[in-house]
């Protein structure tokens, strides 16, 4: 080669280069960049909005999911935008708890732990609603949610004019930011939520029953994302469980979820993360490990209403005669252990779902991702759950069929064949929320449970008590 034509290869690929860096770092910058938005006040405030490391491979733009209730309001459940959907949400946050926002290029929304686990109450119409970290979220609407995000992107107004139009209203993008929300980020997440529609679609079909607020399906949400099984005809919808002093779960038989597929916390932490679409990689386990110490260090609140001391004090008497076997913090009792389905005798739609198949399907996935855990097991009945803060767990049993504790006292026939649920006001009286009253029935979700999963009987254990010591012992299960 000539020196004239080496000096010209030089120049071009000078050129070449002057050309490609600052392309090359403009679209790391813009899309690929981490930043952490922001530090936390407290633990629970880090439960309540810190990653989980769920935004890259699960995230929306942040800019479009907070126009999507302006331009597609007819798809929500009602007025207020997210609200809508039962989210919890603080006075002065910028979103619902159980979101985060990361910078991964652009802001990024994804959700923790917290969607799930974080109850919302009021102990009276007219007050604000206290924020419980680590409480079963009663009032949250997931399927609807879910369905939409979908109908948004199947509407013709979900293009790149209509939202970048939007956004203008609620923020200013940079030229180069127009252009990569307008060719590539508006599409990509439109592409990106039908494709998660598809992976949603057994839970569409006409036989399925709707979760409603405060439930979802999770072992088929296992099965169909981990395993890639067929679909198949089960349902087992169930209520979203309260995870605080999750240390009590440890150890021995103990066991997780509602049938106990899960024998340790640390695994049923990281089988959750992933299932919001955390990303397994270096900083996963170290998040594991502090939303573990987190909840295992967490105590659930105390009822915020009047006890009669004397009449818990023979509460207690009662429940050490009838429930402390099943229920007591003691190593002989079968607290967490699986009660046989023969035996505790519930809505078995729920245990059917899961499988062997399934299990070992999932556990070879989690494997493959590098991640070592106490793998998921198939199981022949539900868990004997702990009661602490039992007052706020209302709806009961494991799918969330009867509405209060004074309810779980009767008789299957005598419980509420349907009532309202979703609605945060308390109610002291019967120990449970609000299912029965004019508001409970405009803003909850009819439960009916003649449909299929939704089961109220089994649980027989201290219906044939007498009505006095019925009263002793949900005035004893108050103070838990």
């Amino acid at each position: 080669m000539s020196a004239e034509r080496k000096r010209r290869l030089i120049i071009t690929l000078m050129v070449l280069a002057a050309i490609a860096l600052p392309v090359g770092f403009t679209a790391w910058y813009k899309l690929l960049r981490r930043e952490t938005l922001r530090q936390f006040a407290s633990e629970d405030d880090r439960f309540k909005y810190g990653s989980i490391g769920a935004e890259n491979d699960s995230g929306l733009p942040f800019w479009i999911w907070a126009v999507l209730p302006r331009i597609f309001p007819e798809y929500m459940p009602g007025p207020g935008g997210y609200r809508s959907f039962g989210l919890p949400w603080e006075q002065g946050s910028e979103m619902p708890v159980g979101f985060t926002k990361e910078v991964i290029g652009f802001p990024r929304v994804a959700n923790n732990c917290a969607i799930c686990h974080a109850t919302l109450f009021r102990t009276k119409e007219n007050e604000n609603p206290q924020i419980i970290a680590s409480g079963p979220n009663h009032t949250f609407n997931t399927q609807a949610f879910l369905r939409f995000l979908t109908k948004c992107a199947h509407d013709e107004r979900f293009n790149a004019s209509t939202l970048l139009a939007e956004i203008q209203t609620m923020t200013h993008l940079s030229w180069v930011d127009k252009l990569l929300y307008r060719y590539l980020i508006i599409p990509m997440t439109k592409k990106a939520i039908l494709r998660r529609e598809g992976q949603l679609a057994w839970m569409n079909r006409p036989f399925m029953p709707h979760w409603g607020p405060g439930r979802d399906d999770p072992m088929n949400l296992t099965k169909y994302f981990m395993t890639n099984l067929p679909w198949d005809n089960s349902t087992g919808n169930a209520d979203f469980p309260s995870i605080w002093n999750l240390g009590i779960r440890e150890g021995g038989k103990k066991t997780l979820n509602w049938d106990g597929a899960t024998p340790s916390p640390r695994s049923v932490i990281i089988d959750s993360a992933l299932g919001l679409g955390a990303e397994p990689n270096r900083y996963f386990l170290d998040r594991m490990k502090w939303v573990e110490d987190f909840l295992k260090s967490k105590r659930p609140p105390k009822y915020p209403f009047p006890v009669d001391a004397a009449l818990a004090t023979r509460g207690k008497t009662v429940f050490d005669a009838n429930c402390y076997a099943c229920h007591g913090m003691a190593p002989e009792t079968r607290l967490a252990q699986v009660i046989p389905i023969e035996e505790i005798g519930t809505d078995r739609e729920r245990l059917d779902t899961w499988t062997k198949e399934g299990a070992d399907i999932a556990n070879r996935t989690v494997e493959r991702m590098g991640i070592r855990r106490i793998g998921l097991q198939k199981t022949n009945g539900y868990a004997a759950v702990p009661l602490d803060g039992v007052w706020l767990r209302a709806p009961y049993l494991h799918n969330g069929s009867v509405p209060t504790l004074r309810d779980m006292l009767k008789t299957a026939d005598q419980r509420p064949k349907t009532f309202y649920r979703g609605y945060d006001v308390y109610d002291p009286v019967k120990v449970g929320f609000d299912t029965e009253s004019e508001q409970a029935r405009r803003k909850g979700w009819r439960f009916d449970t003649s449909e299929r999963g939704n089961g109220n009987h089994g649980h027989a254990y201290g219906t044939a008590l007498v009505e006095p010591e019925k009263n002793a012992l949900v005035e004893y299960l108050k103070t838990l």
